[in-house]
Parts: C-alpha cells; structure tokens; sequence
C-alpha cells in the first residue's frame, strides 16, 4: 500500500452497484474493472470461519428466515455466528433488502430473488483474486474490514487474532503487501497494532467528523483514516495529511447522489475539492473513467 500513488479507488462490496454485494460475482466484476482494492467485510461463522458480509446478522441479504425459520435469537434476528460455516453455504444471497417490508434498499440495482449467489469466506475471496492476479498479470489489493469485535469478544471469539492468521498464510503481513486492514473501533484497532504487532497498513473507520485531538490519537497506530465523506470538511484532511495518514472516505454512490447533480460531480468533490487519496464505491467502473478523464 505504502507505494500506491493518490486516487485510490477500493470497489466497496464488490461491484455492488451491479450485483448483490460481497458476493464472488460482485468482485469477479468489480476486479475485472481494474480498481485499486475490493473489500472484505468480515464476520466469523460458529466454527472461527470469517466470512465476507457486511453485517452480523443475516437476513436482510439472504432467505435465512425461509431456510432456517427456527435459529433466530429472542431478538428475531439471524446471527451469522450461530451458524456453522456449512450451514451458511446453504443460503441463497440476494441484493440487500428490509427485513420488516421485503423491499429492495436499492430499487434500480440487481432485482431481488434473481439468480443463484452464496455466502463465501475470506480464503475462497483472497484465492480467487490472487488467481486473477496471477491469470491476469494485474496486482489487486484486498481491504478487509474487521466487524464488530467487541460483539465478538462477548461471544468469546477474537476475530481480529483470526484474521490476522487467515492474512499471514496468504502473504498479507507488512505495509508493503497488498493489503489494507480497517476497523470501526479504535480500542481493537491499536490493539491490532500494539499487541497483535500487526505490521499491515492500517485504516481507523470513523463516522464523527474528527477534531485535530482524535487524529493525533489515530495517528499513534494506524496509517490512514477511513471517514463519511458527508460529514467532514477540507480542514479535516488537511490536519490527517500533516499527521502523515490517508484518507480513504466512503460511500461513493452514483445512485445516492444527494445534492450532487451527478455522479462526476460528487467524483470531483471527493478527489479534488476534498482532496481525498482513495474512495470506496459502489461503481468503481465509473469512478475509474473519472480519473482517465
């Protein structure tokens, strides 16, 4: 990571703007569009299998309630964690959707219940785009993302120990190795670093908009900071860039415009009036046509 030069462009879930996300046919796309990373997000299975979906519950992105209808907890909903690694394979994945309504997030995206996708783990994702690495001659990177360890700590699982280990016998070990480590929680983060003496390039995921005070502390023990690009100003990423970290902001949607009269536009604000080094996007197809331009 640490020779990449500015514009980094990591395909968030995939190409997810196109397929359902996290799914091998969303990152079999979004590599083959030539961005700079995909992301993984990560949650670990009962039996310490980390598997790429964004949350730590199931059933707003598979048919877990129609296969399982009976493992769900007192909330009423489908932990990822209470199900075997072989048990997840069983679902079908589809585009994300209300669990309460049944309605499509995303109404213009892949239609809902269409065609045949699946859960996979880190490995299967990490062996598919080093074989296209291979294959293709290119260098993608990965970008995992660590969900919610102190939800796993309760359940007595560390993910991040698992992680790491997963990252390790694939190659992933230093800042020179293509790989990008984020988290949420700053506590797990440092401990990534301090105690797990992770040597990985990694980003501090942030949702305030960060006084100077926060990023000093950021800067003690990751590389890079990952924050809404919404709720941030120039001054931000000015006072990240004189601490020496990047700042890779998310999401970048060319369907979720806001106030933006198009997706250029947003692109333009994001690289060149925010002065960003990377962003996360759900069409990295689009966001690499930008930078060609």
């Amino acid at each position: 990571m640490e020779s990449k030069s500015k514009n980094i462009v990591i395909a968030h879930r995939g190409a997810s703007g196109y397929l359902p996300e996290h799914t091998l046919a969303s990152k079999a796309m979004a590599y083959a569009v030539g961005p700079d990373f995909l992301e993984q997000d990560l949650v670990l299975s009962k039996d310490n299998v980390p598997v790429v979906i964004h949350d730590i519950h199931l059933e707003t992105v598979t048919n877990v309630a129609e296969r399982f209808p009976d493992r769900q907890r007192e909330d009423g909903r489908f932990y990822v964690i209470d199900f075997a690694f072989a048990e997840l394979k069983q679902l079908q994945v589809t585009e994300r959707f209300n669990s309460k309504t049944g309605e499509q997030v995303y109404k213009d995206r892949f239609p809902k219940g269409k065609s045949t996708f699946q859960l996979h783990s880190l490995q299967e994702e990490i062996e598919m785009i080093q074989g296209l690495n291979k294959s293709t001659g290119n260098d993608i990177g990965i970008y995992p993302e660590i969900k919610e360890p102190g939800f796993h700590h309760k359940e007595g699982k560390d993910i991040s120990k698992i992680v790491l280990e997963v990252l390790s016998a694939y190659g992933y070990i230093n800042k020179s190795d293509n790989c990008v480590l984020q988290c949420f929680d700053a506590k797990e983060l440092k401990r990534i670093r301090k105690e797990l003496n992770s040597a990985l390039f990694l980003v501090q995921l942030t949702e305030s908009n960060g006084a100077g005070s926060e990023l000093k502390n950021y800067a003690e023990y990751a590389d890079g900071v990952g924050p809404w690009y919404k709720q941030i100003t120039p001054e931000y990423v000015r006072n990240a860039h004189d601490l020496g970290l990047k700042v890779h902001a998310f999401t970048f949607r060319a369907d979720d415009l806001g106030e933006f009269e198009s997706f250029d536009t947003l692109l333009d604000y994001g690289f060149n009036t925010m002065n960003f080094d990377g962003i996360f996007t759900d069409f990295p197809d689009k966001a690499i046509q930008f930078l060609e331009k």
